[in-house]
C-alpha cells in the first residue's frame, strides 16, 4: 500500500529512545506542501508517543483517539521546517498510555501537549503488527525517507449558517476514500480527530478578530470513531461571558454528540 507510512505519518526518525519512558524524534515538513497546521504538529507528537507505547506492549495494542486534556499553541510551523519531537511517558500498559509531549522548531517550542490519554486497542484491528514492528525498526535505525507526506486534502464544510460573532455551524461530509485512510488506519479507516479539530478551529476563528490566533485548547473529548462517509454537524460558538473562549462540538446524523473541545484565542473583538 503506497500511502502506508506516508499519507498521514509524521515521524521520520527516532533519535533517542528509553523503552516505555521517553523518546525524541524528527519530522521534516516537506517544502512542497501548502501548509502544515498546528493540529498536524500535535498529531506528530502523538504518533511518537504511540510508537513508544506500541513497543512497550510488544505491538499487541496501539493508542487510538489519544487526545490531550490541554494543548498550548506557541507558534506556526511552515513547509520546510524540521520538527523536533519529544514525549515523556507517564504510564503505559495494555489498557492505556498517559503522556506529555512537545514539538520545537530550531529550538523554539511551537506546541505543548499536557495530560494526554490514549486508550490501547488491539493492533490487529487497525494495522499489521508485523508491519508496525518493522517500521519501528526503520525509525530506530537510519530513519524513513523524508518527503513522503504530500499534504492532506481536507474536506470542505457545507451549508454554513450561524449568528455573526456568536456562533457558526456547518455540515462535514467525511470522504468515503482518501489517501490518509491508508495510514489511519489500513484495516479500519478512521477520520483523524486532528483533522476534525483543524476544521473546527478554522470555524471558530471566524467569530473573532482576523488577527486572533489559537493559544490553548482544553477538554478535548472524542466519544466515537468517525468512519468514511459519515455526515457530521460541526459547530463553534462563544462561551457565555467569556469572549475569548469558544466551544466546539460535532454531532452525527442522529444528533449524538461525538466530539467536544474548548478553544481559547488571543484577544479580539467579534467578527
Amino acid at each position: 500500500m503506497a500511502d502506508h507510512f506516508a499519507a498521514f505519518s509524521f515521524v521520520d526518525r527516532i533519535v533517542e529512545f528509553e523503552a516505555g519512558t521517553r523518546a525524541r524524534g524528527e519530522f521534516a515538513v516537506p517544502s512542497e506542501i501548502a501548509a502544515f497546521p498546528s493540529c498536524l504538529v500535535a498529531e506528530a507528537v502523538g504518533q511518537l508517543a504511540a510508537w513508544v507505547a506500541m513497543a512497550k506492549v510488544a505491538f499487541r495494542g496501539r493508542p487510538v483517539a489519544a487526545l490531550a486534556n490541554e494543548t498550548r499553541f506557541h507558534g506556526a510551523v511552515k513547509p520546510g521546517d524540521k520538527l523536533e519531537l519529544h514525549v515523556e511517558i507517564e504510564h503505559c500498559d495494555d489498557d492505556a498510555v498517559t503522556y506529555a509531549g512537545w514539538a520545537s522548531v530550531r529550538g523554539q517550542r511551537v506546541i505543548e501537549l499536557q495530560d494526554c490519554l490514549g486508550p490501547m486497542l488491539p493492533v490487529e484491528q487497525f494495522d499489521s503488527p508485523a508491519a508496525l514492528a518493522e517500521r519501528f525498526a526503520v525509525l530506530r535505525g537510519g530513519g524513513a525517507t523524508p518527503g513522503r507526506f504530500r499534504g492532506v486534502v481536507t474536506p470542505q464544510l457545507a451549508d454554513r449558517t450561524g449568528v455573526p460573532g456568536e456562533s457558526v455551524s456547518a455540515t462535514l461530509h467525511v470522504p468515503t476514500a482518501a489517501a490518509f485512510f491508508a495510514d489511519h488506519f489500513p484495516r479500519r479507516p478512521v477520520f483523524p480527530a486532528t483533522l476534525l479539530l483543524d476544521l473546527q478551529i478554522g470555524m471558530a476563528l471566524q467569530l473573532v478578530a482576523p488577527s486572533a490566533v489559537p493559544v490553548r485548547m482544553t477538554h478535548v473529548k472524542m466519544r466515537a470513531f468517525i468512519a468514511p462517509g459519515d455526515v457530521l454537524q460541526v459547530e463553534a460558538r462563544r462561551a457565555p461571558d467569556e469572549p475569548h473562549r469558544l466551544l466546539l462540538s460535532a454531532r452525527d446524523a442522529q444528533g449524538k454528540t461525538i466530539a467536544t473541545a474548548r478553544l481559547e484565542t488571543t484577544s479580539g473583538e467579534s467578527a
